[in-house]
C-alpha cells in the first residue's frame, strides 16, 4: 500500500509539474509576442488543464484571456476574466478588465465608423458590463449605436436601464483665461485648481453639460410611436417635457403623436408653442399650414404657407400646397355654376361665376412662376399651361408647353 501511494504522489508531482512547465512556456511565447504560439501551446496541453488545482487552473484562464483579448474575442476575454476565482490577484484582474474595456470600446468606435452598428452596440454594452458604475456612459453610447442600427427594441432597453437610474451624463467642463494672451482654455479640474491660483490666469470658471435625461426619455417615446405605441410615447414624452418644458425636439414629438392620434387641434397648439421656440423655421410654419387647412381655417393656413415662403423662398412644396389651397375655392364655384338653371338672372350670375373663377386661376399665376424660377418644377409647368389654356392665354399656353417639352 506504501508503495502504491508513493507511486500516485509521484505521478501527481509530475502532472502538475507538467501542467506548470507547459503554462511558463506558453507565457514566454506570449510575453515575446508570439500570441499564436502562445495559444497553440495552451490548446495542444489542454487536457493538462482541465483537472489543475485552482491556482494553476486560474493562471491558464488568465494568459487565455489576454490571448483573446489581443485577438479581439472580447466576450471571451471578458468571460475567462470574470471566471476567475478569489485565488487569483484581484488586482492584476482588474486592471485587465480596464485594459480590455479601453480596446473594447476603441473596436466598438472603429465598427461605428465603419457603419457596422450592431458590432459596434455589443461591444460597447459589454464595455459597460465590465463596469456598471465608471462605465455607465458606454451604456448610453451603446443605445445610440441601437438606434443607428434600427435595432429599436435593444435601444429600448438600454434607454429604461438609463431612465431608471436618472442618468444624465452631466460633465463639469473647466476653463481658465491666460493673462498674456486674452484666450480661454479648457483644463482638467486637476489643472483647474492648480492654475486658478496662478498670476498667469483669470476668469476660472465651472460649466455643465447638458443633461441627456429629457434625450433620453424623447427617443423612448419616439421608439413606441415608431412601433405605434402611441399611449406609452405619450406618456414618455410628456415625463420629458416636464424635465425640459422648452425643449423643441419635445415639442415636436408630441405634436407628431398627436398627428398620429388624429388629434389635430392639440398639434396645432404644440407647433405653434414651437414656432415661438424657433421662428426662423419655414418647416414649423409649413406643417402649421398643413393641418390648419386641414380643420378648415383656409385663411390661417394661406398665411402660415406664405410665411414659409418667406423664411425659405425656395421652399417647392410650400408653393405648390398654396396653388392648391387658393384653387380649392374653385369647387363650390363650380358647383354653384352647375346648379344655375336658364334665365336670364342665372345667365348673369354664371357669368359672374365665371369671372371669380378665372381670378383664382390669376391669382395662382405668379405663385406658380415664382416657383418654376427657382427650378422649372415640372407639377407647376402642367399646373400652369392648365391654367393658360383655361383662361385663354395661348401665348401663356405655348411658353409653358415649350418648358414641358424641353
Amino acid at each position: 500500500m506504501k508503495r502504491i501511494s508513493f507511486f500516485t504522489l509521484l505521478l501527481l508531482f509530475n502532472f502538475s509539474f507538467s501542467q506548470k512547465k507547459e503554462l511558463r512556456k506558453a507565457q514566454k511565447l506570449y510575453d515575446a509576442g508570439d500570441v499564436s504560439g502562445s495559444l497553440k501551446l495552451l490548446e495542444e496541453n489542454q487536457t493538462l488543464y482541465e483537472n489543475a488545482d485552482g491556482k494553476v487552473k486560474s493562471n491558464y484562464k488568465f494568459l487565455k484571456a489576454k490571448i483573446a483579448q489581443n485577438n479581439e474575442n472580447f466576450q471571451l476575454a471578458y468571460d475567462l476574466l470574470i471566471s476567475l476565482g478569489e485565488e487569483f490577484i484581484r488586482e492584476e484582474v482588474i486592471q485587465q478588465l480596464n485594459l480590455l474595456s479601453v480596446d473594447i470600446v476603441n473596436s466598438a468606435i472603429d465598427d461605428n465608423n465603419t457603419g457596422d452598428y450592431e458590432s459596434s452596440t455589443n461591444k460597447l454594452y459589454l464595455a459597460f458590463l465590465i463596469d456598471p458604475i465608471s462605465n455607465i456612459d458606454y451604456l448610453y453610447y451603446a443605445a445610440s449605436s441601437a438606434i443607428n442600427g434600427n435595432m429599436y427594441d435593444v435601444a429600448l432597453d438600454y434607454y429604461n436601464q438609463l431612465k431608471e437610474i436618472n442618468y444624465t451624463g452631466v460633465v463639469t467642463k473647466y476653463y481658465v483665461t491666460e493673462v498674456e494672451s486674452g484666450v480661454e482654455t479648457e483644463v482638467t479640474e486637476s489643472e483647474y485648481n492648480l492654475y486658478k491660483r496662478s498670476k498667469s490666469y483669470e476668469n476660472p470658471r465651472q460649466e455643465d453639460t447638458p443633461s441627456k435625461f429629457p434625450e433620453i426619455v424623447k427617443n423612448i417615446a419616439l421608439i413606441h410611436a415608431q412601433r405605434g405605441d402611441n399611449q406609452k410615447a405619450m406618456t414618455a414624452v410628456k415625463e420629458a417635457r416636464l424635465s425640459d418644458p422648452t425643449d423643441l425636439n419635445l415639442i415636436l414629438t408630441e405634436a407628431n403623436i398627436y398627428i398620429q392620434l388624429d388629434e389635430k387641434e392639440k398639434f396645432k397648439s404644440l407647433m405653434s408653442e414651437a414656432i415661438a421656440q424657433d421662428p426662423d423655421n419655414p418647416n414649423l410654419y409649413y406643417n402649421l399650414a398643413v393641418v390648419t387647412a386641414d380643420l378648415g381655417e383656409k385663411e390661417a393656413a394661406r398665411g402660415y404657407y406664405e410665411k414659409a415662403i418667406e423664411k425659405d423662398p425656395t421652399y417647392e412644396n410650400a408653393y405648390m400646397n398654396l396653388v392648391a389651397l387658393v384653387l380649392e375655392g374653385e369647387k363650390t364655384i363650380v358647383d354653384e355654376m352647375n346648379s344655375l338653371g336658364t334665365s336670364a338672372a342665372d345667365n348673369a350670375k354664371y357669368d359672374d361665376l365665371k369671372s371669380d373663377r378665372e381670378e383664382l386661376y390669376k391669382e395662382c399665376v405668379p405663385i406658380l412662376m415664382n416657383l418654376i424660377e427657382i427650378g422649372e418644377n415640372i407639377d407647376a409647368i402642367k399646373t400652369l399651361m392648365n391654367i393658360y389654356g383655361t383662361l385663354g392665354d395661348s401665348d401663356g399656353y405655348k411658353k409653358m408647353k415649350a418648358f414641358l417639352d424641353k
